[in-house]
């Protein structure tokens, strides 16, 4: 069982930054990918990066590639997502979520944290 808080959410102007953190508890956390998705209202649940459990390969989807970073730190069973140069369409609730495959699909992933609200403001 993996229990995964958010935080790092809150109000920022288009073009700003913010750093989202998800702490996990469990000593199990290095065996999980862990992924990044997004909810805006009215909204599918959508993929914004994931990271494999050794932290040596992530993946994007392009509306985020290069904007975002996902990292790890095992020690500190943290996941992290850098964001830089916001939109306002980047205003959702960001859920982290610990998988066991690399994958952008919101099945392959068991747990699931509360979310956190990002609103950009243009």
């Amino acid at each position: 069982q993996v229990q995964l808080v958010e935080s790092g959410g809150g109000l920022v102007q288009a073009g700003g930054s913010l750093r989202l953190s998800c702490a996990a508890s469990g000593r199990t956390f290095s065996s999980y990918t862990m992924g990044w998705f997004r909810q805006a209202p009215g909204k599918e649940r959508e993929f914004v990066a994931t990271i494999s459990g050794n932290g040596f390969n992530t993946y994007y989807p392009d509306s985020v590639k290069g904007r975002f970073t996902i990292s790890r730190d095992n020690a500190k069973n943290t996941v992290y997502l850098q964001m830089n140069s916001l939109k306002p369409e980047d205003t959702a609730i960001y859920y982290c979520a610990a998988g066991g495959s690399l994958s952008s699909a919101t099945g392959r992933y068991s747990y699931w944290g509360q979310g956190t609200q990002v609103t950009v403001s243009s």
